[in-house]
């Protein structure tokens, strides 16, 4: 199992996450995943200005097939994508480059 450290960031500047915003952004993750992300389990905090998240992963061996980063990202993308609450509240995942030097804990 790998786990992925990664945050949302509310749309509005210094924005407080709202109470019922960590169940939310967890839902919307496992309303959007798909087997090949191997989502195991995710859990959310609360923080002044982002949600932190920390996904659980299956390791995932197989030649040809994305580290965990990216298929955290991917999930979180095609998550933020779908859900209109998510896209409503949060800003979108910035590109792995921005994050040279990252990888999977």
């Amino acid at each position: 199992m790998e786990i992925v450290y990664a945050s949302l960031i509310p749309r509005q500047p210094g924005g407080a996450v709202q109470s019922n915003g960590r169940a939310e952004v967890m839902d919307a993750l496992w309303a959007h995943s798909v087997p090949s992300d191997g989502l195991q389990h995710i859990s959310a905090r609360p923080e002044p200005g982002r949600v932190d998240l920390l996904l659980y992963l299956l390791t995932l061996d197989s030649p040809g097939t994305p580290n965990a980063v990216e298929r955290a990202r991917t999930l979180i993308t095609r998550s933020h994508q779908s859900s209109p609450w998510l896209n409503l509240n949060y800003l979108p995942p910035v590109p792995l480059t921005a994050h040279e030097g990252l990888d999977a804990c």
